[in-house]
């Protein structure tokens, strides 16, 4: 398992705004997480007092940044390529708000197509069995020439 500090140093959200608490175990072409933060009333995504469902999509994409991470440490030590969110296909939303649920938010995401400069994964988000949002992303990563070494 992975914790929550590991997670900081493998993606560029930082604070608050790193959504996932802990990584739950991942290979080259998944990953599984979890959290526990959509109750805190400090969320950085909430707005009138509460935490929608459609923000469910940014745990989502930040799921495809961790496993970037840790898929570039994997392979040697280098950083991930950046990247930019640039699509959300076929997502579907099963409640309207997550900040009222007890309990953890889970995560599984996977690896659809990789290449030279773009990525597509697809994820589901649970709570307590249940799914609240599934669908896909999309990123594109800078250019692997621009990356600081």
């Amino acid at each position: 398992m992975i914790g929550r500090d590991e997670i900081l140093a493998l993606i560029p959200h930082q604070g608050a705004m790193c959504l996932w608490d802990e990584v739950l175990g991942f290979d080259a072409s998944s990953i599984r997480l979890r959290a526990g933060n959509h109750r805190d009333p400090a969320h950085p995504l909430r707005s009138g007092g509460l935490l929608r469902a459609v923000h469910l999509c940014e745990y989502g994409a930040q799921a495809m940044a961790v496993h970037g991470g840790l898929r570039a440490r994997a392979s040697g030590g280098e950083a991930a390529r950046a990247g930019m969110l640039v699509a959300l296909r076929g997502v579907e939303l099963h409640c309207a708000r997550i900040d009222d649920l007890a309990g953890a938010l889970e995560c599984e995401a996977e690896l659809l197509m990789e290449g030279e400069a773009s990525q597509q994964y697809a994820f589901r988000i649970h709570h307590a069995g249940a799914l609240l949002a599934e669908g896909r992303a999309a990123v594109m990563l800078a250019d692997a020439a621009a990356m600081p070494r």
